[in-house]
């Protein structure tokens, strides 16, 4: 569907463009869910933002808080815009999207066919403020205020995600450290990050540096 440049997340802000660096990483979004939905426009704005990837997709930006969109929960951040009223939409750029649904007559209801991205990092995404709440499980410790070994070690850990992936994520350098604390070598977190986060492929190196960073941690060397 299209591409985020250096975070996994589905943030249109970071949507790929004409101009990539050497250093960059790039992560595709697929299609998931097909969805059809019923809006009523009881007003002129529907409150929605408008992007294009350039190759004929256009996809919801943003969805300003409390607008008639906001209150539609099967409405996100991400969903490709299919078809208006059963008119397709693919091969049409943003402004003509926003265009069609900005002519819609108010106090009638139209129906929007959408694609929303497949969710193969909703286990560590979290989405808020225009990413509206996700429904699918969010990683995290499962705790309360982390102890200060935990806290070294996820700052840590997220410092080797930069340096490895190009992305700084808290919530999943958190995730790491709770699956690796406990673990007794290096191969036994392996084997937990394959398994909670196979879909990453982390490299061996980096789970040795992973492991020792939380091995650091754990003995105050830092």
């Amino acid at each position: 569907m299209f591409c985020t440049l250096n975070t996994h997340k589905v943030d249109m802000d970071k949507l790929l463009g004409g101009q990539i660096g050497l250093e960059d990483f790039i992560f595709a979004h697929i299609k998931g869910q097909r969805k059809e939905v019923e809006v009523f426009k009881s007003e002129e704005a529907l409150g929605l933002t408008i992007t294009d990837n350039g190759a004929g997709y256009a996809f919801i930006k943003r969805i300003k808080e409390g607008s008639v969109i906001d209150h539609i929960q099967l409405i996100s951040v991400g969903d490709m815009i299919e078809a208006i009223n059963g008119q397709s939409l693919l091969g049409c750029r943003h402004y003509e999207v926003a265009r069609l649904l900005k002519e819609l007559p108010r106090g009638r209801t139209f129906t929007l066919k959408l694609t929303e991205p497949r969710k193969a990092f909703d286990m560590i995404s979290v989405r808020s403020g225009g990413g509206r709440p996700g429904s699918g499980p969010q990683l995290g410790t499962g705790r309360g205020t982390p102890s200060a070994f935990e806290e070294k070690a996820i700052e840590k850990v997220d410092d080797l995600l930069e340096s490895y992936m190009g992305i700084r994520d808290t919530e999943l350098a958190a995730t790491m450290v709770e699956l690796g604390k406990d673990k007794r070598n290096p191969d036994e977190l392996a084997e937990a990050l394959d398994e909670r986060l196979g879909d990453f492929a982390f490299p061996d190196e980096f789970v040795f540096d992973v492991w020792g960073a939380i091995g650091d941690a754990k003995v105050g060397r830092f």
